[in-house]
């Protein structure tokens, strides 16, 4: 059956523009001497997890416990928790989901969170590998880079029942960068903050094997993290607005698309489609005026503004579809998109040739 035959809105992954995605990440990150460890939150979904293990992942990242466990359900090891657990209940979990699940590590950010990790390591007979969450820019949870992540690893130091083993670190300010030289220069902080704090880390006797970072931006440059041990890429095995806006890559790298309908014209150079912020969410670029999203074929047509069940299009010139025609959206940001989504079709050279489970759809716990 062709996709164009489906109900609407549906949510398309391209899996011959997904493999590629996944191949070039790998062969990329194997001529800087780096494993990969992607991201699974862009997609949620067991069966993509294994596509990229089988491909050559050294394992994946989940961004929350509940992710975690679905994936080691499903028999995936070696998985990086990248959040810090907070909480009893949590702290059980991670102690259950431990015990069976091989290469399970997660991070450390705070005294308090360590401690707690640790009395539950103990409570249970157990230690548990941990990284440090290095700050890369974001201020969103890490310990700064330097001095600053000695003193944190000195003060936790002698938790029983941790090991810490390592650093993680999230460069999500290169997003902001839009042209090769500040990519690059931004990659090189990250190669420099996380080598350098490492390096005094270990000089203070910490084992640093374990040296974490990359993202989707700064991984596609990986000669410039020479040095790190693993990259944790997401976004990549899809690719959305947020690097086709900028030319880093093209339409037909971005294999997850949104399949609407053209449901009315409200004038010659105005219509609505069937896909609102529940299929396509709200996300925007801000401080600038790109929309919503990018109608396949069309950079012309902008998508003004989103309602739970309308997007609102407009074009300069007259629109190229009538009342019942369907059109591809390639999403802002597609992470979110499976997640909203619960489902998704398997593409083919233009043909339905399955479907994809969002397996960890809703686990945010």
């Amino acid at each position: 059956m062709k996709y164009t035959s489906l109900d609407t809105p549906a949510v398309l992954v391209d899996m011959d523009a997904a493999e590629r995605n996944i191949r070039e990440m790998l062969d990329g990150a194997a001529s800087a001497g780096l494993a990969h460890r992607p991201h699974i939150k862009t997609h949620k979904c067991v069966e993509l997890a294994k596509l990229q293990l089988s491909a050559g992942a050294a394992g994946i990242t989940c961004a929350k416990l509940g992710e975690a466990e679905i994936m080691a359900e499903a028999g995936i090891n070696n998985i990086l928790v990248a959040y810090p657990l907070i909480g009893d209940v949590k702290l059980q979990r991670y102690a259950e989901l431990h015990k069976k699940s091989p290469g399970l590590l997660t991070i450390v950010n705070s005294i308090a969170g360590a401690k707690a990790l640790s009395d539950t390591a103990l409570r249970s007979n157990d230690k548990y590998d941990v990284l440090i969450e290095v700050d890369g820019g974001t201020s969103r949870g890490g310990i700064a880079p330097g001095d600053a992540s000695l003193e944190f690893a000195d003060s936790i130091r002698d938790l029983k029942g941790l090991h810490i083993c390592g650093l993680m670190y999230y460069p999500g300010a290169n997003y902001s960068k839009h042209d090769d030289e500040g990519i690059a220069a931004a990659a090189d902080r990250e190669r420099m903050d996380v080598t350098g704090t490492a390096k005094l880390l270990a000089s203070h006797g910490f084992d640093m094997s374990v040296l974490s970072g990359g993202n989707s931006v700064s991984s596609k440059v990986p000669q410039h993290l020479l040095g790190l041990t693993e990259i944790r890429a997401g976004n990549y095995i899809f690719n959305d607005c947020q690097q086709l806006y900028f030319d880093r890559v093209s339409e037909e790298q971005c294999a997850l698309k949104i399949l609407s309908t053209v449901v009315c014209k409200t004038g010659p150079c105005t219509a609505i489609l069937d896909a609102g912020t529940k299929t396509l969410s709200f996300d925007v670029f801000h401080g600038t005026d790109l929309g919503y999203g990018r109608i396949c074929g069309h950079p012309e047509i902008k998508i003004t503004n989103l309602n739970e069940e309308h997007a609102f299009i407009a074009s300069p010139e007259p629109l190229p579809f009538e009342v019942g025609d369907k059109v591809l959206i390639i999403p802002n940001h597609a992470c979110v998109v499976p997640n909203l989504a619960g489902g998704m079709y398997k593409i083919r050279a233009d043909e339905v040739v399955g479907t994809l489970t969002v397996d960890a759809r809703g686990a945010s716990r």
